[in-house]
């Protein structure tokens, strides 16, 4: 058994009754349902960094025809009616302040990829705060942060700050 199995089984039995079967299946499948999230999103993350599906496939074991149909009908949907674009490319050194800067335009974000994130616009300003994901985002909502997305293994959280955006703010965040 690996390190992962080992991590997983603990993380299943720490939130059921090892004696209750049912409950055993129940977290089991709450945690089959997180990894393919998880998987999903990874797929995600490497096709916006440029591999292929040919090695996706080949990482997963399955043919390049095979991982495009499984994973390639998730694209993220447009937001409807919002202005939206990518801001990137960052990375973990530098994209917290490109997100504060975004946010005071008004931008704030709703997906990430692999050095990017997908930005949507309003007419108020925006907070971003990148957290480790550790399981419930619950603690952040008391204090009116929203999860943005999810990029592994981090939760970017987004709070409306209601101040609107300038009207002289004429700059734009680079996509």
């Amino acid at each position: 058994m690996s390190d992962l199995d080992e991590a997983i089984g603990r993380a299943i039995l720490a939130g059921a009754d090892p004696d209750d079967a049912l409950a055993l299946v129940r977290r089991a499948a709450d945690a089959d349902r997180a990894a393919g999230a998880l998987l999903h999103r990874s797929v995600a993350s490497a096709r916006s960094g440029g591999h292929s599906w040919q090695a996706i496939g080949d990482v997963l074991g399955l043919t390049r025809q095979a991982a495009q149909q499984r994973f390639g009908k998730d694209e993220a949907p447009e937001p409807a009616g919002a202005e939206e674009r990518w801001l990137g490319p960052v990375t973990a050194f530098d994209e917290m302040d490109e997100l504060a800067l975004a946010g005071r335009l008004g931008w704030h974000t709703v997906g990430a990829g692999l050095l990017r994130h997908r930005m949507v616009r309003t007419a108020t300003q925006w907070e971003h705060k990148r957290v480790v994901w550790s399981g419930s985002s619950t603690r952040y909502a008391r204090e009116g942060w929203q999860v943005g997305c999810r990029a592994f293994p981090w939760v970017y959280l987004v709070r409306d700050t209601g101040r609107p955006v300038a009207e002289d703010s004429a700059q734009e965040i680079t996509g």
